[in-house]
């Protein structure tokens, strides 16, 4: 059936309706009143999202984009940082920060485990020079479905007294609790199309007092990224550069709905639909690739003993029109990971549910009858 295509992946997220009918509306100019009020209703409302009295700022990037503006605006060339790797995107921010030629030093963790925070702690207390200038973490690593300890980790930055902590809350941010300001989060990024639900195109920026003041002194070239400008076009309800007026249009509403929702709402949604999927996957005899003590609650990643995990994603979007994601790097073929991120309802989980558990069947795995479903629905009582 046409147009009939479920997303359980996490990012792209599907859009509500209200969101795709106000980006179907035609565009107005970007400098006018009108499009001001808009502009001034958003960051308002991303303050809100944020947990911040801080300016947070909207660049015409994905989140990728808006960490490499997260690392070169606070930063200069030679720094010693700290980066967290424990999947693709940790390395990600490896990578961008030795290109960058800053001094890269890795605390790694196996694929599928989450980071030490004591590896941090070590590194940091016996900085005695401070010449740690910026503490790099994912927090929601979307590759393995881990939810590292950004708390902790956090305390041990504040306790040096002079790093920065640069956030990846790409895929936390609008699905589990980042209290920026409580926690004292220097640099959060995050993008459009994960809990926001909203395509992709736009990423988000919050930014501390004592992030502004590195700002000052970094040494890195930039022009279209510099969140200088930024900053002082949002003081002005405007933007530095050309915004995609009709993804604003979108924001806007889903800015909306999530108010309407509520904070510990949105939490405890994203938290329920993660024990709903995960007891469902334990039912159907499959394994979780995460211990549940450190879980996502954006995306569980999942593995079988006794079933291919492509062939289970080829029969969910062939036959039921369902997209659930694969394997990154040495994962591939090894793990599909289910999406439960940004306009997520319980129906729709268990509707995936129920189609997971048709697949297996089809594929020869033994299972009672209903034992996903069920699992799942238990959550819910």
């Amino acid at each position: 059936m046409e147009d009939k295509h479920m997303l359980m992946i996490p990012g792209p997220t599907p859009v509500p309706e209200k969101v795709l009918l106000a980006m179907a509306k035609r565009p107005i100019g970007h400098r006018s009143g009108d499009f001001s009020k808009i502009i001034a209703e958003i960051n308002d409302n991303l303050k809100w999202l944020h947990q911040t009295k801080n300016e947070v700022l909207t660049l015409n990037v994905s989140g990728t984009g808006a960490m490499e503006a997260g690392m070169i605006n606070f930063l200069s060339p030679g720094d010693r940082v700290l980066v967290g790797v424990n999947g693709k995107f940790g390395d990600r921010w490896a990578q961008i920060s030795e290109t960058f030629g800053l001094d890269t030093v890795r605390i790694s963790a196996e694929w599928g485990q989450p980071l030490d925070p004591g590896e941090f702690q070590t590194h940091l207390e016996s900085d005695s020079k401070k010449e740690i200038k910026a503490v790099i973490i994912t927090h929601s690593e979307t590759s393995t479905g881990v939810l590292n300890d950004l708390e902790t980790i956090n305390k041990h930055v504040k306790a040096h007294g002079e790093a920065l902590i640069i956030v990846d809350a790409v895929t936390s941010l609008g699905a589990y609790n980042v209290p920026v300001d409580e926690w004292g989060l220097d640099v959060v990024g995050s993008g459009s199309q994960k809990g926001y639900m909203v395509p992709p195109g736009l990423g988000f920026l919050s930014v501390s007092d004592k992030a502004w003041q590195a700002y000052e002194t970094c040494k890195f070239p930039r022009f279209y990224m510099d969140l200088g400008k930024y900053k002082k076009a949002n003081l002005k309800a405007s933007t530095p550069f050309t915004p995609p007026v009709n993804l604003m249009y979108g924001l806007q509403i889903s800015l909306q709905m999530m108010q309407r929702e509520g904070l510990e709402g949105i939490f405890s949604r994203h938290q329920r639909l993660t024990n709903m999927t995960r007891a469902a996957v334990k039912a159907l005899g499959l394994q979780t690739f995460a211990a549940d003590e450190v879980a996502s609650t954006a995306v569980t990643a999942v593995t079988s003993d006794t079933v291919n995990t492509e062939d289970i994603r080829k029969i969910m979007s062939s036959k039921y029109g369902i997209t659930l994601a694969g394997g990154q790097d040495h994962l591939k073929g090894k793990i599909f990971r289910i999406g439960h991120l940004g306009f997520v309802s319980d129906r729709d989980m268990l509707t995936g549910i129920a189609c997971l558990e048709a697949t297996l069947s089809e594929l020869g795995h033994k299972i009672p009858a209903q034992a996903g479903v069920k699992a799942a629905a238990a959550q819910l009582v």
